[in-house]
């Protein structure tokens, strides 16, 4: 065959490599089975499908068009699978993409992809970390300068990636001398030329290079993409734990004022706050009816009203009966609740009254609580970073919750004027059920619970 013609097809075989590559990448299927690393039977069979299915038409337009010698990465394919899947991924593969070429009459391609589909999958076993496999770099000279760092102080284990690297040719050399030995059992691009020969070995090498390094690439994206959702689970889990002991704090100080002067009413107090514990321990749900949360409001509410008096401290419903299934995250009013008592109601000689709104308007849930105690001044509503004044703790998790749920879909704001009252008005995205919360959140979700 002309070299020119040898030289086009190794660099038809790259780009054909890649091609495949990075179009397997854009299915999430394919995406979810190559991120795991245990694979069950039925996983590593549509592994196989996936990744030597394309491959073997690749082979078989190169058995009907006899010019298009690039389209067989049979070689490649038996040695990838094997490395990424394991023996049986390995053996399948080669199996499947061997087929078009024994039904042509090639014969030994079946046998010889077998046998490199195991090789390969032995030497993903031998591997001593497998992110030395995803590593694995065509350029050999970097391989052996990294052997030769990690020996030459204490020899400990041989470099895997350079004995993937020589087995690679090896096998390689192994097909050509089959071709050798019988022309029409097997295909085997050849150059009487060395140099060209060369780079067809090098060609094989660098097709499995892409390939991997493709892959790896959407590997590593995907564990950023995990790392950064078990962020958002442990920043949840902080924000809630702190929101928790805060109002356990001060609801036990109400209690405690009251134990020796009142024991009936302080053991009231303890029932519905044991009521109010059951239901903090008992659900692990970050999202909750709004209905469900404004029950444990009402809890909430009983407590301080018991604390503060009941002609000291109203509380007025305003709520739209369509609002009440919307979902909302647990522990979302509670803080709200209790800044408008502690800091608008209770300095406040006469007290006042606490007024709960709940409506859906431009799909949207709009959730106000409004006192109408002594308000903040202007100087206590200037922003911070948190987007809040000085409004506490609790208030600031709450933003701070918002943020990391909603991102920039939900809003909270803060409307007071001195000695009239403050009005905190949420607008929430209307997520009417479980099945409507979407996935991160549905995700974090189920990882409070568990």
């Amino acid at each position: 065959m002309e070299q020119r013609l040898i030289l086009i097809n190794l660099l038809i075989k790259l780009g054909v490599a890649a091609a495949v590559a990075s179009i397997l990448v854009r299915s999430v299927e394919f995406k979810r089975l190559l991120f795991l690393e245990d694979r069950s039977l039925k996983q590593k069979i549509y592994l196989v499908l996936w990744v030597a299915g394309p491959l073997a038409v690749g082979v078989y337009f190169r058995l009907i068009a006899r010019s298009f010698l690039a389209g067989d990465l049979s070689f490649e394919t038996a040695i990838v699978l094997g490395v990424i899947g394991g023996r049986l991924c390995g053996v399948l593969g080669g199996t499947l993409v061997a087929l078009p070429a024994l039904l042509f009459g090639e014969w030994a391609t079946l046998p010889f992809a077998i046998v490199c589909g195991l090789v390969s999958g032995q030497l993903r076993d031998a591997a001593p970390d497998r992110e030395d496999i995803w590593s694995f770099s065509p350029f050999i000279d970097l391989s052996i300068y990294r052997m030769i760092r990690r020996n030459l102080p204490a020899p400990r284990r041989f470099d895997w990636q350079v004995m993937f690297f020589v087995t690679i040719v090896g096998l390689r050399f192994i097909q050509t001398e089959m071709s050798h030995f019988s022309p029409r059992s097997t295909f085997s691009l050849e150059s009487p030329e060395y140099w060209v020969e060369s780079l067809i070995y090098a060609a094989s090498i660098m097709v499995i290079g892409i390939e991997l390094k493709i892959w790896n690439s959407v590997r590593i994206q995907i564990k950023l993409e995990e790392q950064e959702r078990l962020l958002l689970r442990s920043r949840m889990e902080a924000l809630q734990n702190q929101i928790n002991p805060h109002f356990l704090f001060n609801t036990l100080n109400s209690v405690s004022s009251l134990v020796r002067f009142d024991p009936d009413t302080a053991r009231e107090l303890i029932i519905k706050l044991a009521t109010i514990l059951r239901r903090l321990l008992g659900s692990g749900d970050a999202f909750v009816p709004l209905r469900e949360e404004l029950e444990f409001i009402d809890n909430y509410l009983d407590i301080e009203v018991v604390r503060f008096g009941r002609d000291k401290l109203q509380v007025v419903k305003e709520l739209d009966p369509a609002s009440l299934d919307a979902m909302v995250p647990s522990m979302l009013l509670q803080p709200l609740v209790e800044n408008s008592i502690k800091h608008g109601l209770s300095p406040k000689i006469e007290g006042g009254s606490i007024f709960l709104r709940s409506r859906l308007a431009d799909s949207k849930l709009i959730i106000e609580v409004e006192d109408d105690g002594i308000g903040m001044g202007a100087a206590q509503l200037l922003e911070k970073p948190t987007g809040l004044g000085g409004t506490g703790i609790g208030m600031a998790n709450v933003a701070e919750r918002l943020k990391v749920l909603y991102g920039d879909t939900a809003r909270m704001t803060i409307d007071s004027n001195e000695g009239k009252g403050t009005l905190i008005r949420l607008r929430l995205p209307v997520l009417q059920s479980e099945g409507s919360i979407p996935a991160a959140l549905q995700e974090e979700r189920s990882s409070v619970r568990r």
